[in-house]
């Protein structure tokens, strides 16, 4: 098995990985060779470079919405005793993906006005993991270059209002949100010890908190703001005529969701960051919590393997009890 990189923060690279050798950063403003730069390497679905020089390392975070951003890349491990778990919501909470995915697909069918548009299995990881404008823009480009985000998202909207209220009245899709199994016993154990427990979300609140609450409902654990010590959505949307809050410009890859969770929702200063653990089933997520500065479990049955993040994981489990147990021993 040969190597790729020797990436500082993030370790050897294999080449069997997932991560891709670049000659250049696709902005082209860092090329190996030159100004220091010792390596370019991007996962797999190319949403992230990390250049690497002698000592230190930045993560370019590319934008489908025209802001990219460079960010440090800090090392981490994980100590114990653990201050805190961050978990995500979608996919590693609550199976709730193919419902989102569903949205966005009756949200492009709305564009095109061919209501049996189907997405297909190539789109699945633009689709997925980022925020609703990056999911949208994929779709626009691929399917209805004559359209625009904004369009796009009032259909989108239009289509998440009438779904959610179907859902809260007990007649909406079935099993659209159903809870992660050993989600229930993980959380207890972890509340047992006395970690502190935060939710993380790139999903607008309005998306996210009805998951929360209906996963919390199914399990028995009462209200998600007296059980989590953190909740933490991409806000709320900016519509015309309404005030909206930062939240489709900063998701996941970005660090900011996991790092105000737990420096501002839980009070966690940076130089406690070893104590902290973030959970994640996508390359978005996985990449999100290690620029926060955090350790990374991934859980199977996401996109991780695929989007070429795994070796960014301190650990990769199948279970919330594989996940138990990488985070006590």
């Amino acid at each position: 098995m040969g190597m790729i990189a020797d990436i500082p923060a993030i370790g050897a690279i294999s080449e069997e990985s997932g991560l891709v050798p670049l000659p250049a950063t696709t902005d082209g403003r860092f090329h190996v060779g030159r100004d220091g730069v010792v390596s370019v390497t991007a996962t797999g679905d190319r949403k992230v470079e990390f250049v690497a020089f002698a000592n230190h390392t930045l993560a370019h975070v590319k934008s489908a919405m025209g802001y990219p951003a460079y960010y440090p890349v800090h090392p981490v491990r994980l100590d114990r005793p653990v201050e805190a778990v961050l978990m995500d919501l979608d996919g590693t909470s609550v199976r709730s993906e193919d419902f989102w995915i569903w949205i966005i697909q009756r949200t492009t069918a709305s564009l095109l006005g061919n209501p049996r548009f189907e997405l297909e299995e190539a789109d699945l990881p633009f689709v997925s993991g980022h925020s609703v404008s990056e999911h949208l823009q994929y779709c626009i480009r691929k399917y209805c270059p004559g359209k625009t985000v904004e369009e796009a998202r009032r259909y989108y909207f239009q289509h998440t209002h009438r779904e959610m209220a179907e859902i809260v009245a007990g007649r909406g899709r079935e099993n659209a949100f159903t809870p992660t199994p050993g989600l229930k016993e993980f959380l207890l154990e972890l509340k047992a010890t006395g970690v502190k427990v935060a939710v993380v979300s790139s999903g607008l609140y309005e998306k996210a908190w009805p998951e929360i609450v209906s996963a919390l409902r199914t399990l028995g654990l009462g209200d998600p703001k007296e059980f989590y010590d953190a909740i933490i959505t991409a806000g709320f949307p900016l519509r015309h005529g309404e005030v909206g809050t930062l939240g489709e410009l900063s998701p996941k890859p970005h660090p900011w969701l996991y790092a105000e969770a737990c420096r501002v929702g839980l009070g966690i200063p940076f130089e406690r960051r070893h104590h902290v653990v973030g959970i994640e089933d996508s390359g978005a997520g996985v990449c999100s919590i290690r620029l926060a500065g955090f350790a990374t479990i991934g859980l199977a049955g996401g996109n991780i393997i695929e989007s070429g993040t795994r070796a960014l994981c301190t650990s990769y489990c199948g279970t919330f009890e594989e996940v138990a147990l990488a985070i006590s021993s």
